[in-house]
């Protein structure tokens, strides 16, 4: 089953998902009807350092362009609502973006965050007026630019888009307690990269390699079910189970958390599930349980944003990854919730923590010493360790079910965090004598192997690797 099939309950046109960005008070919706989709949307304002909109997107990688005839419904209205031909980097509120804006009073202009809670700066065209517009955007490199009307208006902004982003047409209505709607029609997307996933499993002895499932678009972070028969990825923000043989993925209901990211894992019991998900207020990723399975979603974490990585061997505490007052530490806390427990306090990102399979460690990945190396310490945040330290970036260790050996993955030592689309290895310690060996080398990064992805017998492993093409 391709990935395009996997969303074809939310796929709209030639757009892969839609959803409101940041909080507008009244939500967004989009319709898709010959050819054209009329966008309706909220917010307060698409500007500053947060967003608020209704975004009909698809995932992008490399250098694109988007264009579309542009009109507004509705005489009047306000004159700053908008109607734009958008980059992100991500959902969140204050993503980097680059965008082309048609505004309500005929103002037309290039809008970009440079970088992820940074100010919004502008371009205004020398032309404006309203009514019917063709817009079109541009990425070259890091670069984005605007055509109005077939010509080239304005200057390049720079914008730092990493890896795979978002693309994508957006509404805000610059009055939050209104919606405004606006019809985008000849939509056309150029020089976009296919990006093709295949889902893999290792046999670590020998490192031959098999594949379970190639699929078109991005999906990620594969975990090994109890029984070892099947697999679980997460992809379009949601989470699916398929056979370890190949053939069709199933849907997993997640309830309410339906904009899941590379963040899951099974309980030690078998119970429930781990996720991670930004899909509710304040749409930041928090960390719930869902029954095995699939049911309702049980919120686990209070504050946002935080990233699941692992369970205690008796099942009763989750380990995670939490930004608290501008600083990534790990933090563990109860099954049930409660207050979390703050485990590390250096300076810079720690992230990936694991128990070991017997509960005397937990493993992780730290940036303190000026590279990305693992480390490990006792579960209440005594005796914190480097174990590697070489000259490479090494993320998400992942512990055999002897607790004999890791696996992680490794970037090189020019790549600043965890990004897709690059090429990497994955690399294994023997814990009894410290020696690191190489099992594969691959295009890979960003959902590689997130999450514990041994199989239950300690013989495999299980990972995605990626293709670009033209």
């Amino acid at each position: 089953m391709t990935f395009a099939l996997l969303l074809t309950a939310a796929a709209v046109g030639v757009f892969d998902g839609n959803g409101d960005v940041g909080a507008p008070a009244k939500a967004g919706a989009v319709v898709y009807e010959n050819g054209s989709y009329r966008v309706s949307g909220g917010g307060a304002n698409v500007w500053a350092k947060a967003d608020a909109m209704h975004f009909v997107w698809k995932k992008a990688t490399g250098d694109v362009a988007l264009s579309a005839d542009i009109r507004f419904e509705g005489a009047g209205g306000e004159a700053h609502r908008k109607a734009m031909l958008m980059l992100r980097q991500s959902l969140d509120a204050d993503s980097a973006y680059g965008d082309a804006a048609a505004h309500g009073d005929g103002l037309t202009s290039l809008q970009v965050r440079d970088a992820k809670g940074e100010a919004t700066h502008e371009i205004q065209a020398n032309v404006s007026g309203p009514g019917i517009r063709r817009l079109r955007i541009e990425k070259r490199g890091a670069y984005v630019s605007m055509w109005v009307d077939g010509a080239r208006a304005g200057g390049a902004m720079k914008v730092a888009l990493e890896g795979s982003y978002y693309l994508g047409l957006g509404v805000c209505s610059h009055n939050d307690q209104n919606l405004e709607t606006a019809v985008f029609s000849n939509v056309v997307i150029e020089g976009e990269q296919k990006l093709i996933s295949t889902l893999e499993t290792m046999t670590v002895a020998s490192t031959d390699r098999r594949v379970v499932s190639v699929v078109t678009g991005h999906i990620e972070a594969p975990n090994w079910t109890p029984d070892g028969k099947s697999l679980l990825y997460n992809g379009g923000g949601h989470l699916y189970q398929i056979p370890v043989t190949g053939g069709a993925a199933e849907l997993i209901d997640t309830g309410i958390a339906t904009r899941l990211n590379n963040d899951h894992g099974i309980s030690p019991d078998g119970k429930w599930l781990a996720v991670s998900d930004s899909s509710q207020e304040p749409k930041r990723s928090l960390v719930y349980v869902v029954p095995y399975g699939g049911g309702a979603a049980r919120r686990v974490t209070k504050l946002a944003p935080s990233y699941w990585h692992g369970w205690s061997p008796d099942g009763r505490t989750l380990a995670y990854c939490a930004d608290r007052n501008g600083n990534f530490d790990i933090y563990t806390i109860p099954f049930e919730g409660g207050e979390e427990t703050r485990l590390t306090t250096a300076e810079g990102l720690d992230d990936g923590p694991e128990y070991s399979p017997d509960g005397t460690y937990i493993y992780f990945n730290s940036v303190r010493t000026g590279r990305m190396q693992i480390w490990r310490m006792k579960p209440d945040g005594s005796g914190q360790e480097q174990l590697t330290f070489d000259d490479a970036n090494n993320w998400f260790p992942h512990l055999s079910p002897d607790g004999k050996r890791f696996v992680f993955i490794t970037f090189e030592k020019d790549v600043v965090g965890h990004p897709a689309n690059k090429e990497v290895m994955i690399r294994m310690m023997n814990l009894a004598d410290g020696k690191v060996t190489v099992l594969a080398k691959l295009f890979g990064g960003q959902g590689t192997m997130n999450v514990p992805s041994w199989s239950p017998d300690g013989k495999r492993i299980a990972f995605v690797s990626y293709q670009l093409l033209p």
